[in-house]
């Protein structure tokens, strides 16, 4: 059945009169601006927070690792579809998690208050979706969707069910990027009116060209169940391990690495969605291992009154930390491990202009105190500027700092800084990116429906 198609205001209209379970603030927010409403909940003994992982894969093994250093969390349930990684999370859990044949057993366990979904991207609307509606409350990998419309599906989802979502483009919950946010709204820039960002790389590890376990096999790899609502295909390792590379399962580089970069400009930025989106790209290189493009341009117009440029190639690794520039009339903030603001100093000269007047019009043009101050004031009044500053990051990583965010909200019931509007508008970008890149056109976004202009 087709979601029904709302915006945030009507969201949060209806989710407060939809019954105890429902006190709900989304979109793009912050923990000092989630909903002072509440619902009860039956605790975990100890007041632990159980949860079972759907998809155990090299992303999901790492994220294990930092919630089981996290006071009030037990991992207690996996599921995946190749044995490896099973028996490897087991191993991480001190052999406490249970395993299940696949994500609806695993939700129908009793015991299990939430889960981690951390499986390819066209399975994520299906297992949200179960999980929701099974009474579980969800950190979701980035990309929240695999289609614009599936992220109308989990909005529905969560309206209905009143749980609670955490998409994970961890790094809004970083110390780095909370800065970058107050910087830009204590108006320090001045005015800003381009973003940018540009990720590199060029390896075969880079380009997901992952290595495949020598025991991988049709009896240790659950074809099946990776397929779930992909087109049929035969059993394939490379299509399994390296599903970022193929449209059938991942958006490529546009939802694997925009999502990111557009997550924090969402968030730092206090902006919704793009009204346009221009994009070019194509697969050069890399045409024995995928069908997505390894090198990607896009350019997207925000009605908040900025522009931002992103690019990606998997051809050369310049720029090859991921580094979001914001460029301000005032200074220039970039963010990336670190955060640098560099202020503006813009000096006018126009000598070269008024050095073809007569002599006594550019005498009398230098005189005026307005144009020293303005134009070359070092030939005038020598000083010293400030160049830069910059800030770094202490203490746990941003993925333990996300998972604080999702069990703050756990218990007291209020939505997370990453929500379910800001994980379906960041995936939208990017679905709108593939979109133009494909059919050589500009796509619109319709801020009415949350979706793509028809």
């Amino acid at each position: 059945m087709k979601a029904s198609k709302i915006n945030r205001r009507e969201f949060i209209k209806q989710s407060a009169v939809t019954g105890a379970g429902a006190g709900l603030t989304l979109g793009l927010s912050n923990r000092a601006r989630a909903s002072n409403v509440e619902y009860d909940r039956n605790d975990s003994p100890n007041e632990r927070i159980t949860i079972g992982f759907i998809g155990v894969g090299a992303r999901a093994q790492d994220v294990m690792d930092d919630v089981l250093n996290l006071p009030g969390f037990e991992v207690v349930a996996v599921c995946d579809a190749y044995q490896g990684r099973i028996q490897r999370a087991v191993e991480r859990t001190g052999g406490r998690a249970k395993v299940y044949k696949d994500h609806r057993e695993l939700l129908a366990a009793p015991g299990i208050d939430a889960v981690y979904i951390g499986t390819p991207d066209h399975l994520h609307k299906t297992h949200a979706v179960a999980a929701l509606e099974a009474g579980k409350d969800v950190y979701i990998e980035k990309p929240l969707t695999y289609t614009v419309d599936d992220g109308l599906e989990i909005i529905a989802a969560i309206k209905k069910t009143g749980r609670i979502l955490q998409v994970g483009s961890q790094n809004v919950s970083s110390p780095i990027q909370m800065k970058a946010k107050e910087i830009i709204e204590s108006g320090r820039l001045g005015q800003i009116t381009m973003i940018r960002s540009t990720t590199n790389r060029n390896t075969a590890g880079g380009a997901w060209i992952y290595p495949i376990p020598p025991d991988a096999n049709e009896q240790t790899v659950n074809w099946e169940m990776f397929l779930g609502n992909a087109p049929k295909h035969r059993f394939s390792l490379e299509r399994f391990f390296r599903w970022r590379c193929y449209k059938d399962y991942s958006g490529g580089i546009a939802t694997d690495l925009f999502v990111h970069t557009m997550t924090t400009i969402h968030y730092v930025m206090g902006a919704q969605a793009p009204e346009c989106v221009m994009a070019a790209g194509d697969l050069y290189r890399w045409k024995d291992s995928r069908d997505v493009p390894d090198t990607l341009n896009a350019i997207l117009q925000y009605p908040e009154g900025f522009t931002v440029n992103l690019s990606a190639t998997f051809n050369n690794q310049s720029a090859s930390e991921r580094s979001i520039e914001i460029l301000g009339t005032k200074g220039t903030l970039a963010i990336g491990r670190e955060l640098t603001l560099t202020p503006e100093n813009p000096i006018d000269d126009n000598g070269w202009i008024v050095g073809s007047w007569p002599r006594s019009l550019e005498e009398a043009y230098y005189k005026d105190p307005k144009i020293r101050e303005t134009e070359m004031p070092q030939r005038w009044d020598p000083k010293v500027i400030q160049t830069e500053e910059s800030w770094r990051g202490l203490g746990r990583n941003s993925t333990a700092l996300h998972f604080e965010s999702l069990q703050k909200a756990i218990k007291e019931r209020k939505q997370p800084v990453e929500d379910v509007f800001a994980g379906h508008r960041a995936a939208a970008v990017a679905h709108m990116i593939n979109i133009s890149a494909s059919k050589k056109k500009p796509v619109y976004w319709d801020r009415s429906r949350d979706s793509v202009k028809a």
